[in-house]
């Protein structure tokens, strides 16, 4: 089978990988309809963490069963599922309690038990605690719909729920990627009265709007600060999204919170320090983390299947596999939202 390589910063390629077999008896081997670069592959395709050494790459896929081991009994061949970005065997205690991002036995795609999600097929271990069907193949206008359930509107929705976003609130969101503009959505379908996105570029300032964004604030650091209370009258957000990971980002969440606030954070943080002596003092609190998109998938489904939502407008580029290079590219140059793969 085709699948994507990372073997240093700013390479990546499209390679023969020996095609995917039954191992274990909770196995299942899925043929991608769709897959997607994140913006967390970005942090290896910049270098950051190295790469010592060349790895399958990619962790976001739909596609249709095609085998399963003999003790799998949620999903069959010939269901279209949803891939959660990270394999939960959805009995251990953690995944009991709805954190399946911090299962006990979590396994990454790529990483040898999983095939990298950016490829032609994908053998993962765990099907039953990791993979969602739908009740029926969906019309192909779905597929980017469906396919953000993997993570960035899950992430975007662990962040709203993480901020305890309700009814009435004004939500800032910091960061304007896919996950930043699915945390837009899901603060508007929360209730949020007031929904404020931080970004500096039309084409996602436009998308930030059809989500549900009210305001749009364009300057960055102080400047976005000095915007957002001068937007409140000096009082701050009730909830606060940090949607990126960097020092900046996260201390702009913190300027911009009420006392009283909690920022819900989902970027993958590098660098990043927690202002203790802040949320001591204002009483702002901290809550999220690797987003349990496993948890999220039935009802964001549900929802997605309604049309109650349409998350996979974050797309505004669909190329095939073989041009992954190209993809990775436009994202790292800001010159795509979120890049969708076709094999």
């Amino acid at each position: 089978m085709r699948a994507t390589v990372i073997h240093a910063p700013f390479d990546v390629r499209l390679e023969e990988l020996p095609d995917p077999k039954i191992d274990g008896p909770g196995d299942a081997v899925v043929k991608v309809v769709a897959s997607c670069i994140c913006g967390s592959d970005l942090w290896p395709y910049r270098g950051e963490p190295p790469v010592t050494s060349p790895r399958p790459i990619g962790h976001e896929f739909v596609g249709i069963v095609e085998e399963v081991g003999a003790e799998v009994r949620t999903v069959k061949p010939g269901d279209f599922v949803v891939a959660p970005f990270l394999v939960s065997d959805g009995t251990c205690p953690n995944c009991l309690a709805g954190y399946q991002s911090a299962c006990q036995n979590v396994v990454g795609y790529g990483r040898g038990q999983a095939d990298g999600g950016q490829g032609e097929y994908v053998k993962l271990p765990y099907a039953d605690g990791t993979l969602v069907a739908t009740p029926e193949v969906p019309d192909d206008s779905l597929v980017p719909s469906l396919l953000t359930l993997s993570d960035v509107m899950g992430t975007g929705w662990h962040a709203a729920r993480s901020a305890r976003v309700k009814a009435g609130d004004t939500v800032v969101v910091v960061g304007d990627g896919a996950v930043g503009l699915c945390g837009v959505l899901a603060a508007s379908r929360m209730g949020a009265e007031r929904v404020v996105a931080l970004s500096r570029h039309a084409p996602r300032q436009q998308l930030a709007r059809e989500f549900g964004a009210t305001d749009i604030i364009s300057e960055r650091g102080d400047a976005a600060r000095d915007a957002v209370l001068e937007l409140t009258k000096g009082v701050g957000a009730d909830a606060v999204l940090e949607c990126v990971g960097t020092a900046q980002s996260m201390t702009t969440a913190f300027d911009v919170a009420r006392a009283g606030a909690t920022v819900g954070f989902v970027g993958v943080p590098h660098g990043v320090e927690v202002p203790i002596g802040t949320m001591f003092s204002r009483n702002v609190g901290l809550a999220g983390g690797a987003a349990p998109c496993r948890a999220y998938l039935p009802d964001l489904m549900a929802d997605v299947l309604a049309g109650e939502i349409n998350p996979g407008k974050v797309f505004d580029s669909e190329i095939p596999l073989a041009d992954v290079a190209a993809g990775y590219a436009a994202m790292h140059e800001r010159r795509a939202i979120k890049v969708l793969l076709r094999p």
